[in-house]
């Protein structure tokens, strides 16, 4: 029960952390927008914060995390305190050597980088000029983030999760503020913006290391790098950085041809993917956490019916939350721009691009949940190479989709890409799943699917109804906007509802009886 407790603890806190660092990202991304609009210096800064950023995701959050976290949680249930701590300043020391070589690295060839990463920004000598400045600025970020993640492995190990959780609202923090004290003060103001992620990544390794310090584990040097756990973290951080970078190279190639594409496209797809983010982190996360230590029992177990019924049912509870939500930001994508993003700098062309942007990707928002909930089986039945070679050939299809529609429908054609690669690696992972396990349920899949989609036409034509009751291209009338908006989601969501039960959707009674547990946590 003691486990049990900890753990509904830590996802409770890491679950409220997330949401306001998504929050905080939204108002970060309103704030981006009515300052700077979508224009030449969004793009430089996007693309100069994207290749630290994807480091960030690729090294820190990725490989150290996945390889340092369960060696050091064996380390310190097996060797004490103080053979822990050693290592603890071991890997601190090692990693800080190692990052500070990157960081100088990635500063020197930074023009190389931007030329090899943003291709068409080549031909605009300014904005070429105004990438590299900002990514050699902001370079250093890497550095300190990558530090921030040893700690926050060693804090939640030591089960303290509170600090590492909500750390990441720093970053957002201090970019606000920059973005809005100091813009006035740089000849370009978009620096401002640069200012604060260092400031940023600055802040967030300064809020861990005086817990750590107050938890028994003060960092302080300790070259004994020949240390034999190092050794065996960075043997394991081979494979996990190979799983992990297929997915980031997915992101990649849509920054890179976006940059062939008209002024503007790189932004406008940076918006409309930290707003596709926004529900996978709230619903889809959510059932892939509730399903996924059920099925990780059942594997251990050898009980492969009862984990083929978890499984089925989380596939069913993703399709009843995303379908619906596919079709209401499909719906409402243009709108949302109009009421949360336009303003100053940002016009209702941009809120139109951007709003395409999200229409394509909303397309593949089943697809990717999906994708989140299949993986975890795999993981369940110790199966890692499978998900990587899907994801592997995912990247080929996004890159082949990419190509060919990014000629007709422009940025849109790269959503479309994302969406249409994320159906082929849930159809690689069915298939796999399926010739691994057997039938789990497909015909209880099938049917839910159908009644979500049924349940969804009639609640678009509702939300489309009232979306189109006023004009969204005006700046002002935000109030009216969010009314009309809100009502749209409102009624949509009580049409989606009342006909779920009518069509009797039993993940109608289960998403109900989920979301209580989780908030009441009893």
């Amino acid at each position: 029960m003691s486990e049990k407790k900890n753990i509904a603890r830590a996802a409770g806190v890491l679950g409220a952390a997330t949401m306001l660092s998504r929050i905080m990202g939204m108002v970060r991304d309103m704030v981006v927008s009515r300052l700077f609009g979508a224009g030449m210096y969004t793009d430089a800064f996007v693309a100069a914060f994207q290749i630290p950023n994807m480091l960030r995701r690729f090294f820190a959050e990725g490989a150290l995390t996945s390889a340092f976290v369960p060696t050091f949680s064996e380390w310190h249930a097996t060797k004490g305190e103080e053979e822990t701590r050693a290592l603890a300043n071991v890997c601190f020391t090692a990693l800080t050597m190692v990052m500070a070589a990157i960081t100088v690295a990635g500063i020197i060839f930074s023009p190389q980088l931007v030329k090899l990463m943003f291709p068409g920004f080549a031909s605009n000598p300014e904005k070429l000029s105004m990438t590299i400045l900002l990514n050699r600025l902001m370079f250093p970020y890497i550095f300190f983030v990558s530090i921030v993640a040893l700690c926050m492995g060693i804090l939640n190990t030591l089960r303290h999760f509170f600090t590492p959780a909500i750390s990441t609202v720093f970053l957002n923090i201090a970019m606000i503020l920059s973005a809005v004290l100091l813009h006035n003060r740089f000849q370009v103001p978009i620096v401002a913006l640069a200012v604060g992620v260092l400031i940023g990544g600055v802040l967030q390794l300064v809020l861990q290391l005086p817990v750590l310090y107050r938890m028994g584990f003060p960092i302080r040097p300790n070259f004994n790098l020949s240390h034999p756990a190092l050794k065996r973290i960075t043997l394991l951080m081979g494979p996990s950085v190979f799983g992990v970078g297929v997915y980031y190279l997915n992101l990649a190639v849509g920054s890179i041809l976006a940059s062939l594409l008209p002024e503007g496209s790189v932004s406008y797809l940076y918006f409309a993917q930290r707003l596709f983010e926004f529900p996978q982190g709230i619903f889809t996360v959510s059932v892939a956490q509730a399903v996924l230590p059920s099925m990780s029992r059942q594997a251990a177990a050898g009980d492969l019916d009862a984990l083929k019924e978890s499984l089925s049912y989380g596939v069913r509870l993703t399709l009843f939350i995303t379908v619906p939500a596919m079709v209401g930001l499909m719906i409402c994508a243009t709108p949302i721009f109009s009421l949360l993003f336009m303003g100053g700098a940002f016009d209702y062309a941009k809120a139109v691009n951007c709003g395409v942007a999200l229409l394509y990707y909303s397309l593949g928002l089943t697809f990717v949940a999906l994708v989140r909930v299949l993986v975890p089986a795999f993981y369940a039945l110790k199966d890692t190479k499978t998900p990587v070679m899907t994801a592997f050939c995912a990247f080929l299809l996004n890159l082949l989709f990419s190509l060919a529609l990014m000629g007709p429908l422009k940025h849109g054609g790269l959503a479309l890409a994302s969406s249409l690669s994320a159906l082929g690696n849930m159809l690689l992972l069915l298939w796999f799943l399926r010739k691994k396990i057997g039938p789990f349920g497909g015909r209880a899949i099938f049917a839910a699917g159908v009644k979500g989609v049924i349940a969804s036409i009639p609640m678009g034509v509702v939300a489309y109804w009232i979306i189109h009751l006023i004009d969204w291209s005006p700046m002002g009338g935000r109030l009216l906007k969010g009314g009309v908006l809100g009502a749209a989601v409102a009624a949509g969501m009580a049409v989606f509802l009342v006909t779920a039960h009518l069509l009797r959707c039993e993940e109608a009674t289960d998403i109900v009886g989920l979301f209580r547990k989780k908030v009441l946590r009893k």
